[in-house]
């Protein structure tokens, strides 16, 4: 019974990219300035072979590495968890998506507005936490979500729960998506609904993502194909619009991702796990927080020897990232970095896979160990 399982840590790259000086990212390394920030150790992930993958000089290289390690390059135009995640599916993104520095036109404000019956506030590149700190109180007094975006090719909708309802918030977000096509066909509406009182909003884990759909089949899709199970944990099912995955679990921490993921390892499939661990991006990387990045990669780590335990003898385990997210460097955003891989399997040898072009080299992995079709991209590691 073939089965990966596959576990993205959100934004853990590991060194800034070749090409990192045009994004103005040059020096950011999220895991090796966490690691030297906070001392940080992280045995079991050191064991399989994390510190012996080229540039990754602060975490002590293993004489005899329990896995195949490597440092991918990503190719494809942008830093963002969308372009991140559809290029280690095997596709290629030549343009970047769009972006709005200056917040959205009116041509697309304007078409908001008469979708959702009502006006907006801000419509300006934002930090998350810190426009609701300074917003949340007009929102309320007046019943405009705000609307934001960043850096990233996003749409973001933020609304306190007890002033627009969870699903109305989520009707709003689709009607968006529905608007944001062609010329603004932005990488994801955002659903950013949050609770408390003035000086002491939180945002929930009731986020929701609206992703466009891959233009192109992914390895995703021809698994499903095949017949087999495509299972996704956290924000995967939202980052491929749920195209190709047949099951789709959501998270609301790390915790509860790694937990809801060794569960699954436990019971009878035959197919794809394929995880997402956002909270090192969402939490603590745009927060600019390297002890809580820090805690989070332990805790992780800590979990580790749990999930190996829980692997069967022909299991594929895959640990790799989607971009970088470093929480020491100026600024709230991604970084061009390169990203980990590390391949585990109790019949499968250690190996150097050294400096490997393109993210879609997981997804022809993949192809490989699957055998189907895969999308002509990138070479297998196996």
């Amino acid at each position: 019974m073939k089965r990966a399982i596959v576990i993205v840590l959100d934004s853990v790259g590991i060194g800034h990219a070749p090409d990192a000086e045009a994004f103005g990212d040059l020096g950011a390394d999220t895991l090796c300035n966490t690691v030297k920030a906070t001392g940080v150790e992280l045995p079991n992930m050191t064991r399989l072979g994390l510190g012996n993958i080229n540039g990754v000089d602060c975490i002590d290289p293993q004489d005899e590495p329990a896995a195949a390690y490597g440092r991918m390059i990503e190719v494809s135009q942008g830093k963002d968890t969308t372009i991140g995640h559809w290029e280690l599916a095997g596709l290629q993104i030549d343009h970047p998506l769009p972006t709005y520095p200056d917040g959205f036109p009116a041509e697309v404000m304007d078409a908001f507005h008469q979708a959702i019956g009502r006006e907006s506030l801000v419509n300006k590149p934002y930090s998350g936490t810190e426009i609701i700190a300074e917003y949340g109180e007009e929102h309320m007094r007046t019943g405009k979500p705000i609307v934001y975006t960043s850096n990233d090719s996003v749409f973001q909708i933020a609304a306190h729960e007890d002033v627009i309802p969870i699903e109305q918030l989520y009707d709003m977000c689709q009607k968006a998506r529905d608007i944001l096509t062609g010329e603004h066909a932005v990488a994801r509406v955002i659903a950013r609904p949050f609770i408390g009182q003035p000086g002491k909003f939180q945002r929930t884990a009731n986020r929701r993502d609206y992703s466009l759909s891959p233009f192109e089949d992914t390895v995703l899709d021809q698994l499903k194909a095949s017949g087999y199970e495509v299972i996704s944990v956290g924000k995967i099912e939202d980052i491929y619009n749920g195209q190709g995955i047949t099951s789709g679990h959501h998270i609301d921490s790390n915790l509860d991702g790694i937990k809801q993921t060794i569960e699954l390892m436990k019971t009878s499939f035959q197919g794809l796990l394929f995880v997402n661990l956002v909270d090192f991006d969402a939490v603590y990387g745009h927060r600019r927080n390297p002890q809580g990045y820090a805690d989070a990669l332990r805790q992780f780590d800590d979990y580790l020897p749990e999930i190996i335990d829980s692997m069967e003898m022909e299991d594929l385990l895959i640990i790799t990232a989607d971009h970088g997210n470093d929480p020491t460097f100026h600024g709230t955003d991604h970084t061009r970095e390169t990203v980990p891989i590390l391949i585990y399997g109790k019949q499968h040898p250690s190996k150097n896979l050294g400096d490997i072009k393109g993210f879609y080299a997981l997804a022809a992995t993949l192809a490989d160990y699957f055998v189907v079709k895969g999308t002509g991209r990138g070479e297998s590691l196996l």
